[in-house]
């Protein structure tokens, strides 16, 4: 991942993603369209410039149901070169098509973004 600009660690970005109530009123068989337009989003997200996706976590076999909020559906930690890039990230949501849609309809995201804790090991 390129270093930013200002020469700073780039940014620690938790990104959470709840499924909205629009995917759990489709017809039954019809999230799969849902599911493939997530995964668009998601190889997209892996192959942005200035994004280094460090882990993630799926909690949709410990809940059903929309989540408007915490907790998420999943979370996506990445470091982040820049603000924009975060932004971009978000974006997908919008740019990503699932049918006539863009994912957004069925999906919702949010970025917290702050900067890693420093490493205890390395300040002694």
């Amino acid at each position: 991942m390129p270093e930013p600009e200002s020469g700073t660690a780039p940014l620690r970005v938790l990104f959470c993603i709840g499924v909205n109530q629009n995917f759990f009123d489709l017809p039954t068989g019809q999230g799969k369209a849902v599911w493939d337009g997530f995964m668009t989003m998601f190889g997209r997200l892996h192959g942005m410039p200035g994004v280094r996706v460090l882990g993630t976590i799926d909690d949709d076999q410990h809940m059903v149901g929309p989540s408007g909020s915490w907790p998420w559906t999943s979370y996506v930690l990445a470091d982040v070169v820049d603000q924009p890039t975060v932004a971009a990230v978000c974006n997908l949501f919008r740019t990503v098509q699932v049918g006539e849609y863009g994912l957004w309809r069925y999906m919702k995201i949010e970025a917290r973004a702050g900067r890693p804790l420093p490493d205890p090991e390395a300040t002694r």
